[in-house]
């Protein structure tokens, strides 16, 4: 069992009113599980053996405990969701209320415990998907005329080029996918993805 330690970052996020009990909480029994606690994203992060494991989101209309790698825990009780239609790798179980976290204590802690089992394998998973990525024709056109910005959008991650192709994508219109890539220039050539400040 982890002792609980604080931080004033830790703190900081306990003390917010939204989903407080909830949260505090889903804490209490991510660390009865033995992960280690850090704040990135804003959020209560847990990791194992130095890997991110599990994270607590406090969203408008419910509490949630992301897994990292929850595509590849099995999912006998059907409660795991994608937190967003492109997720490859994360997966949530949401809560709202404190009641629904008391009531399935035992679900929750399986469910870490999975986490945690499939960080002791090793396990990965398969992000073919960033390696394999469609350019709409608007960034091709506009990389092509645009030497500095294909460099720079070529020297990004794989995870960030996929978040701005993504991002481009899913405008259905041409003209709002150039909008979209003109206005992301600057991060591009920055090396920062769609989300960084």
């Amino acid at each position: 069992m982890t002792q609980k330690r604080s931080t004033p970052e830790i703190d900081k996020l306990l003390n917010k009113p939204i989903w407080q009990e909830e949260r505090k909480k889903l804490r209490s029994l991510i660390l009865d599980c033995g992960l280690d606690e850090s704040v990135k994203w804003s959020k209560l992060c847990y990791s194992y053996q130095g890997s991110n494991a599990a994270i607590i989101y406090a969203m408008k209309n419910y509490c949630a405990l992301g897994f990292f790698k929850g595509a590849l825990l099995e999912d006998d009780k059907n409660i795991l969701v994608k937190p967003g239609k492109h997720s490859q790798a994360m997966r949530q179980m949401r809560f709202s209320g404190l009641q629904e976290i008391t009531d399935n204590e035992n679900t929750i802690k399986a469910y870490i415990a999975k986490a945690i089992q499939a960080e002791k394998d090793g396990l990965e998973v398969d992000f073919d998907a960033k390696e394999n990525l469609t350019y709409p024709d608007e960034l091709v056109d506009i990389l092509d005329g645009d030497p500095e910005l294909a460099e720079a959008f070529d020297t990004l991650t794989p995870g960030r080029k996929r978040g701005y192709i993504l991002h481009f994508t899913d405008a259905k219109q041409s003209k709002t996918r150039v909008a979209r890539i003109e206005k992301s220039r600057e991060k591009i050539l920055k090396g920062k993805g769609y989300n960084e400040r």
